[in-house]
């Protein structure tokens, strides 16, 4: 599977170039595991990532990736990583962040995600 299509691509190097608070605009998950990225940014290089990364220890966190690291993992049953297909961000990185930080993990979780989304708005 691509990980990221053309038009993913365009939007991530657009967003890497104002830098700011975006919408991820793709997930990428382990079918196997519990590794899960929100992306929302890609260097000119098109290789570096930025977004937020659960690795399935309990603490995601926001930071740089390698597209290309992430790609070649190699997976039981050879599998690999893949695109969520369904996934449409309704919220900022950060609000995902945040909300990640209460339950040990990036979660799509409406509640979840509307309480930090509020939290955020009181700051």
């Amino acid at each position: 599977m691509m990980l990221l299509t053309k038009d993913h691509r365009k939007r991530l190097i657009a967003n890497g170039q104002n830098r700011g608070d975006h919408v991820p605009i793709v997930k990428l998950f382990n079918p196997v595991g519990a590794a899960t990225w929100l992306l929302s940014e890609l260097d000119e290089d098109g290789d570096t990532l930025f977004g937020l990364a659960d690795l399935g220890f309990g603490c995601a966190e926001l930071g740089s990736v390698s597209l290309s690291e992430i790609a070649s993992l190699t997976l039981p049953f050879d599998l690999s990583i893949e695109r969520d297909l369904h996934f449409e961000a309704r919220f900022t990185l950060t609000v995902y962040a945040d909300a990640a930080r209460l339950v040990g993990r990036i979660t799509e979780d409406e509640a979840r995600l509307e309480a930090a989304a509020l939290a955020q708005a009181h700051e």
